[in-house]
């Protein structure tokens, strides 16, 4: 489920709350101007449907950002875990940076079925996380900044198998039931200071 790897232009949506160039640099300057709200640590989630980009946008923001990611991807503990991955999200990373601990998660090991090993950030300046589950509610007090991709269906679909292949193929529609229900509970898009849609031509 590692986010697309190819790179794409980004446009803002008509509807998006914040009107700014929509490239990586941009969101850094956006990001850079807002205060921190996880002890002294300034973070930036990036959320969206699968296939919709954000892992892209991530690495560029975090590289212009000199950050750290952490990816959701590496708190899901399986097909089934989009809340689970929320809450390792809120254990082991936000809650430790407002106490001025480091952040510490165990990477899942999608092969084998189970965690593996552990990961730690100590208290960096910005921390940039991506995936499904990051602009929980449960996740705003500690978020500097919330970004929302977007691409229509069909283009999500491409980019999400052509990217993972057979292996996604047959779990496509659990997924995408697990993000429609956790979608309609957290309402991410209209709680985002950016959105960004990453196929202009064909997304809703």
């Amino acid at each position: 489920m590692d986010e697309g790897r190819g790179r794409r232009p980004y446009a803002a949506a008509p509807s998006s709350p914040a009107r700014v160039t929509p490239d990586a640099a941009a969101v850094a300057r956006w990001l850079r101007a807002r205060p921190a709200r996880a002890g002294g640590t300034r973070v930036l989630a990036v959320e969206g449907r699968s296939g919709a980009g954000k892992s892209t946008l991530a690495v560029a923001v975090a590289a212009a950002l000199t950050a750290p990611v952490v990816r959701m991807d590496d708190l899901y503990d399986g097909w089934d875990g989009l809340q689970a991955g929320v809450d390792a999200l809120l254990e082991w990373v936000l809650r430790p940076l407002v106490l001025g601990r480091p952040a510490r998660w165990r990477r899942y090991d999608w092969a084998r079925g189970e965690y593996a090993e552990w990961h730690e950030i100590a208290e960096p300046d910005t921390l940039v996380i991506e995936g499904v589950g990051c602009g929980a509610r449960e996740a705003r007090p500690y978020l500097t900044g919330l970004v929302w991709l977007e691409a229509g269906e069909q283009v999500r679909r491409a980019r999400a198998l052509a990217r993972d292949g057979e292996t996604y193929a047959p779990h496509w529609r659990r997924w995408a039931e697990q993000e429609e229900r956790y979608y309609a509970r957290h309402d991410v898009r209209s709680r985002a200071g950016l959105v960004i849609v990453t196929d202009p031509g064909g997304a809703r």
